[in-house]
């Protein structure tokens, strides 16, 4: 059995390629998206179908709630890596990356990027406080969309999330009816608002009522072309990155990923 721990970034990738690279086929990742996303990257970069089992561990786990990874609970893990099954998962591809839990834009972006700059608060707190601020001064953005080659016009938007698991931010159900083996992603769009109108989605978005608001729009798609009047920013399971380009392309490999699961899920 080998292993590894991560002091840096990028190490999640180095040590499962040295875990391939040494005949490994199964690849336990202890962390919580950002972690995840490195290791399924790395395997899906080796060329090799290594399987990947997922111990909760950090401050999202979001994936594993859509997959029925219990968290918080390091023996029913082990079980699962044990005498659990095999689920071959859809990702999302991005520039080149892939997803496993979501890609977001705009105000979800801005929180993130106002994270970095608060050093008294961690974990759920942060995300809290940083949230609140920046529902007052995120201005939002213009971005047009063509979606499985049908185009839609220009919109100003406070969010676009595009969901290829049903859960994100911690918790937020924010597409309860994405599936991980359909092939397709859910695109989840909120128009801009004002402040209070804000505050009421974000409410709503917590309760997993938000689709019914006249202020948010999905739908699904296979692939997306998003363009913006400049290269936006945007995250990939917490992660965050500059586009190249202000054209952005959106993708579902199906059956991408070999991942652990309850045997009963």
């Amino acid at each position: 059995m080998g292993h590894g721990l991560t002091t840096k970034a990028g190490d999640e990738a180095r040590l499962t390629l040295e875990a391939i690279g040494q005949g490994y086929r199964t690849i336990v990742a202890v962390g919580g998206d950002g972690t995840w996303s490195n290791v399924g990257n790395a395997i899906l970069g080796s060329g090799v179908r290594a399987r990947l089992g997922l111990v909760p561990g950090g401050t999202g786990c979001d994936l594993a709630k859509s997959l029925g990874i219990p968290p918080r609970d390091v023996r029913g893990c082990a079980r699962i890596v044990k005498d659990g099954r095999v689920r071959s998962i859809d990702t999302g591809r991005i520039e080149g990356r892939h997803f496993l839990n979501i890609a977001g834009f705009g105000y979800d972006v801005a929180v993130l990027e106002e994270s970095w700059n608060v050093a008294y608060l961690e974990g759920p707190l942060l995300y809290l406080y940083c949230a609140l601020r920046q529902l007052g001064s995120f201005p939002g953005f213009s971005m047009e969309m063509t979606a499985d080659g049908a185009s839609e016009p220009k919109r100003d938007l406070l969010m676009l999330v595009i969901a290829n698991a049903r859960v994100f931010g911690g918790g937020f159900q924010i597409a309860p009816s994405a599936e991980l083996g359909d092939g397709q992603l859910d695109v989840v769009a909120f128009g801009n608002m004002g402040f209070f109108s804000r505050l009421r989605i974000m409410q709503q978005l917590l309760a997993g009522t938000h689709a019914a608001s006249v202020h948010v729009t999905t739908g699904r798609a296979s692939h997306l072309t998003l363009r913006f009047s400049e290269p936006p920013a945007y995250e990939t399971d917490g992660e965050w990155n500059r586009a190249v380009s202000n054209e952005v392309r959106v993708e579902s490999v199906p059956g991408a990923l070999d991942v652990l699961v309850p045997a009963r899920a």
